[in-house]
């Protein structure tokens, strides 16, 4: 188990073994879920090319997308 500390922004440092296990880079996506015993952080899939990959995700942006055009008309 590991401890990390909560900066002055609410920045927070992963530990480098963690990182380099879940393939967390700088610029990394992560998904943030808040759960009745804390804080879960996700690695979001990488982005190749501009295009998210996963077929499901991309589906769901594009699907998002078309709403917020539907709504703006």
């Amino acid at each position: 188990m590991y401890q990390i500390k909560v900066r002055h922004k609410g920045q927070v440092t992963l530990p480098a073994e963690l990182r380099r296990r879940l393939k967390i880079d700088e610029g990394s996506l992560l998904e943030v879920e808040l759960r009745p015993e804390g804080i879960l952080l996700k690695p979001l899939p990488p982005i190749e090319g501009g295009r998210v990959v996963g077929e499901e995700v991309y589906r769901e942006v594009i699907e998002d997308l078309e709403k917020l055009r539907r709504k703006w008309r």
